[in-house]
């Protein structure tokens, strides 16, 4: 009886620490941090609200101070996106190594006002019409 016992139990656990092993799950060491700071690119001030997006997937917020974290992010090449409102979205790429933490500086440039109707100023002086 004590043997049937032990072979339950040995099968019990082997099919617990089995289930364990997801091979649909990356192993925990193909993961890596991202951290970076979102700046205005003529004033070198933080931008504050900023949406960092990484593979179109992950997304955070910077904060007052322009911060950004990502805490775990797949290894390997990723492609990000930042967007500010009144700033230019910015695209770009980088690369993420196991176990070692990543970071980045973001300069965004403010988008060009768009021209009020009405208010263009010629390209050369109006002509004088008085002599006709």
């Amino acid at each position: 009886m004590k043997a049937l016992l032990r072979g339950f139990a040995f099968l019990a656990i082997a099919a617990i620490l089995g289930g364990c092993n997801d091979g649909a799950l990356p192993p925990g060491a193909s993961y890596a941090s991202l951290s970076g700071t979102v700046l205005d690119a003529a004033t070198n001030q933080p931008i504050a609200g900023a949406t960092v997006t990484l593979d179109t997937v992950l997304t955070v917020t910077s904060d007052a101070a322009g911060h950004f974290t990502f805490a775990k992010i797949p290894t390997g090449d990723f492609d990000y996106t930042v967007q500010a409102p009144g700033y230019a979205t910015m695209s770009s790429s980088g690369s993420a190594t196991p176990g070692k933490p990543s970071a980045i500086v973001v300069r965004l440039s403010a988008k060009p006002t768009p021209a009020t109707p009405g208010t263009a100023t010629p390209s050369s002086p109006p002509r004088d019409r008085s002599s006709r």
